[in-house]
């Protein structure tokens, strides 16, 4: 699996509001904004990235409070990344795009496409938050008073190296449940930074409480109407679980599922050649949106259709080229 890249994925900086971000541009054609899931940044895209390149022009920012991105105290809110999004796009001079949200980083890209239909194309989701409430309890703990000094305590050198080594050792064991370890791993990393553990900490109390996702697209997953949307989903995700994929069948009938076998919740780094081919299918397949202000106060005076109506108006946009079984 490629983890790297090469010189063409030179990282850029610009600096917006006063606060720098970091990104990875590349390729040429039509534009695909990757974001990046809770305590990664854009290299979790590096094992596809290369191929998407080929195809698309790709555009990977480290959201902030990530990777090498600023760390301020400011809104990290999931409407606030979104507007990042937007006036980082705006300065890189591109106008629309297919956004693709993995984890939390899906959670943005649906409030992305709901703030800013007109800039939006298609919607990919890899494993997104925002479909349902469960979320693993090493999440929800990050919302317990303490966690920043309890964190700061077991980053510190020497302790920090066991637990990456002992982290790491079990995603190599076959495990159940293990899998995604060694990603896991990466982000513990990532906390020795208190300014890191400070946004992650804002991060996630702003979307999960102790009972699990408290924000969700439930509720607006009818707008999907009128924009593409593709799910991909790894059958073995401890992190959000593969069942959340049947919420999004369910309220967005019009989406295309991936259930992608033997992968986690990376399944664009499990099984990167597959996650590829899926993702220039369904740009392949698919119209990319066109913004209409009177479709859009239409679908939000009217809210979601019954099933049976959305079958007689025909207005699905695409056709599924994999479905969950049962759905």
């Amino acid at each position: 699996m490629t983890t790297e890249p090469d010189a063409a994925f030179e990282l850029q900086r610009v600096t917006i509001h006063g606060h720098e971000r970091a990104f990875v541009r590349a390729g040429s054609g039509p534009a695909l904004l990757l974001l990046h899931g809770l305590g990664c940044d854009h290299t979790t895209w590096f094992p596809a990235i290369r191929d998407l390149a080929r195809h698309f022009t790709v555009i990977a920012p480290d959201l902030l409070g990530h990777g090498v991105s600023a760390k301020p105290r400011a809104d990290y809110s999931v409407g606030g990344y979104a507007n990042g999004m937007r006036d980082l796009l705006t300065v890189l001079g591109v106008d629309k795009v297919t956004v693709v949200g993995h984890s939390f980083g899906g959670g943005v890209a649906m409030q992305f496409a709901y703030q800013f239909p007109e800039r939006t194309e298609r919607m990919i989701l890899v494993a997104p938050g925002g479909l349902g409430p469960e979320v693993t309890p090493l999440i929800r703990l990050i919302t317990l008073p303490g966690f920043h000094q309890a964190m700061g305590l077991a980053t510190l050198p020497g302790v920090r190296h066991v637990g990456k080594a002992g982290l790491r050792a079990l995603s190599r064991t076959g495990l159940h449940g293990t899998r995604d370890l060694g990603e896991v791993a990466d982000i513990y990393e990532s906390f020795k930074d208190p300014r890191a553990r400070a946004a992650i900490a804002h991060v996630v109390r702003a979307v999960v409480d102790m009972k699990g996702q408290i924000v969700t697209m439930v509720d607006r997953a009818y707008l999907t109407q009128a924009m593409p949307m593709l799910v991909v989903w790894g059958t073995d995700d401890m992190v959000i679980p593969a069942t959340h994929a049947n919420n999004a069948a369910r309220t967005a009938p019009g989406a295309v599922v991936e259930i992608v076998p033997n992968a986690g919740h990376f399944p664009h780094k499990d099984h990167p050649e597959r996650f590829v081919r899926v993702v220039q299918e369904f740009v392949r397949a698919t119209h990319p949106a066109s913004y209409h202000r009177g479709r859009w106060r239409t679908l939000l005076r009217n809210g979601p259709a019954l099933p049976s109506n959305r079958a007689e108006a025909g207005e699905s946009p695409m056709t599924p080229v994999a479905q969950l079984p049962g759905a």
